[in-house]
């Protein structure tokens, strides 16, 4: 994940302090192993549902992403942090956090994504009420990101594309972008065991109760995978919503949380990233790419990644089914497609090359 490698890579530029959110109680576990990259590591648990924060974001005047992520206890544990010594520099990752910097803070904002563009997206799909909610959620959180990017050193976002569209709709200077990498490393084809299901496989990996994940494979599945027989969709991902269980059937497998998601993706005959709206660089892509497989991604999940000659490309449902069949009809082709893509994730996309840019942005170079 983007917000681990930073980490990592901000600890060999001197010693950090971490205060993070953990959504998972699990997850509360492994603070300790926080260590070998901070000098200390204040991990707490965030329970509020979208429910409730919801209505305290209208009751509010708020941003529900902002109230998601309100805490009395986070933030007296950045005021404890603030006030026990000095920093050198503040890295703050994704817009949810930016409430918690005193006025006077001196800080980068590493906002990944445009979330307000989002919203503005899901709106314009939604109806009645939801719609109205959406759009004021856009609306409020355009606000609040242009606000925080005029108080920040810099601002940065997870491509080009996305950065140029912060400039253009803010008028915010000092707006970069730092791309996505991938540990290529870690994900090697060599060694890993692919797991064993019958007939070719075709795999979508993610957060299975996202909501561009959950729509992007309800669609593949109702309206791509009818047109390629004799495949199987594995969708492989944590937490899945009713809505993606219910795809479930002899063709279409849903996993769940996995141990290791590399053994799915080393199965694949295809991977896909049938996405419909998409923002920044999609990891998934990058995971898949430097596992050697080849990829048949959207036109909105392709943006920002530099992937000529070694992904397919679709932009409707006919097209995504003939690029998929096309795959899967030669073995030959694919293999060279999915070297093509693991070559250049390596040359592309290593993370030290993608977060070389930061120590000049925080001010540690």
């Amino acid at each position: 994940m983007r917000s681990h490698h930073v980490m990592r890579h901000l600890s060999t530029l001197g010693r950090v302090h971490l205060a993070s959110f953990a959504d998972d109680p699990r997850d509360l576990a492994h603070a300790d192993a926080l260590g070998q990259w901070c000098a200390s590591a204040t991990v707490l648990p965030r329970t509020k549902g979208n429910a409730r924060a919801a209505v305290e974001a209208l009751a509010g005047g708020r941003t529900v992403s902002e109230t998601a992520f309100a805490s009395p206890a986070m933030r007296a544990a950045v005021a404890r942090l603030l006030g026990e010594r000095r920093y050198d520099a503040t890295y703050v990752y994704s817009g949810q956090m930016a409430q918690y910097l005193p006025a006077d803070a001196r800080f980068v904002m590493d906002f990944v994504d445009m979330d307000s563009a989002k919203f503005a997206a899901y709106a314009d799909d939604a109806r009645g009420a939801m719609r109205w909610m959406l759009r004021r959620e856009a609306r409020l959180l355009g606000r609040f990101e242009r606000a925080v990017a005029g108080r920040a050193l810099a601002t940065l976002l997870v491509s080009e594309a996305e950065a140029a569209l912060f400039r253009r709709t803010s008028g915010t200077k000092g707006v970069f972008a730092i791309e996505n990498g991938i540990d290529t490393a870690f994900f090697d084809p060599a060694g890993v065991v692919p797991v064993e299901p019958a007939g070719p496989l075709i795999v979508f990996t993610g957060q299975m109760d996202y909501r561009p994940n959950v729509d992007a494979v309800r669609w593949f599945a109702g309206e791509v995978l009818p047109r390629v027989p004799g495949a199987r969709l594995a969708i492989v991902g944590r937490s899945p919503t009713a809505a993606v269980r219910a795809l479930e059937s002899e063709r279409v497998i849903v996993t769940g949380e996995v141990a290791d998601v590399r053994g799915w993706i080393a199965a694949a005959a295809v991977v896909v990233a049938p996405l419909l709206l998409a923002r920044g660089i999609q990891n998934k892509v990058l995971e898949a790419m430097a596992m050697a497989r080849p990829v048949v991604a959207s036109t909105a999940a392709a943006e920002g990644i530099d992937h000529r000659g070694t992904i397919r490309v679709a932009a409707d449902a006919a097209g995504f089914a003939r690029e998929v069949a096309a795959v899967l009809g030669d073995p030959a082709g694919a293999a060279a497609l999915g070297m093509a893509a693991r070559a250049r994730a390596i040359d592309r996309y290593g993370w030290d090359a993608r977060l070389a840019p930061l120590a000049g942005l925080v001010g540690l170079a």
